[in-house]
């Protein structure tokens, strides 16, 4: 079985195998250990992925030529059920930092350990996490607690965008730190469900994962 995509040649070993069948979810290819590093891969396993702009935000750089103008991006992926992704873009134009912020994030996809958590509600669900996060960013840190079904997301617009995305749909969330700075706020989130994700992953596999870093091809 061979899938294209607007001409998509594989570069890694995981590429090739989604693209000849033998990887058909995005179960099966971050239970691989083998590293995400095309988003084309992305693409053809969780298409239709919505995207949220976070932040956008103007840096300037002195170099020997002068004043350097770029922009940077803060962007959210996710297909609302499940998986989500994070990534900062920088470019000279706006369109072409959140590209690259889009297709940097894709590599960054999670699978939310979601779940009924919380002792107010019945066990079996997926509407909330199974169990309290936490995650940090520069001088931020973000709590994200499991509620009951019929809550919804008591939390800011930045958490609560990026939950959306993750497919969570009830939770409390407690901040601390410079919270006004989006990016840290939004990175601090993402770190909070992925700290969460890998404490369920088995060891062996976190093991592969962090030798197989370095792959760029097979």
């Amino acid at each position: 079985m061979s899938r294209s995509n607007n001409g998509w040649e594989p570069r890694t070993r995981l590429g090739r195998m989604v693209q000849d069948g033998d990887v058909t979810s995005m179960d099966q290819a971050l239970e691989s250990g083998l590293p995400l590093k095309e988003p084309e891969i992305v693409d053809q396993l969780l298409p239709g992925l919505d995207d949220d702009v976070l932040d956008i935000n103007m840096v300037q750089r002195m170099t020997d030529s002068g004043r350097r103008v770029k922009f940077r991006c803060v962007v959210a992926v996710g297909n609302r059920d499940g998986y989500l992704g994070y990534a900062e873009g920088r470019d000279d134009q706006v369109g072409g930092a959140i590209q690259k912020a889009i297709e940097v994030a894709k590599l960054n996809i999670i699978k939310v350990d979601r779940g009924s958590g919380s002792w107010e509600d019945r066990a079996g669900g997926t509407h909330s996490l199974t169990r309290k996060a936490e995650g940090k960013a520069g001088s931020v840190t973000v709590e994200i607690i499991p509620a009951p079904r019929g809550l919804g997301l008591a939390a800011s617009e930045t958490t609560r965008s990026i939950l959306e995305l993750a497919g969570v749909q009830d939770a409390w969330t407690k901040s601390h730190g410079n919270t006004r700075t989006t990016v840290n706020l939004a990175k601090a989130t993402y770190n909070a469900l992925r700290n969460a994700s890998q404490s369920r992953t088995p060891r062996r596999a976190r093991q592969v994962q962090i030798e197989a870093d370095g792959e760029v091809s097979e």
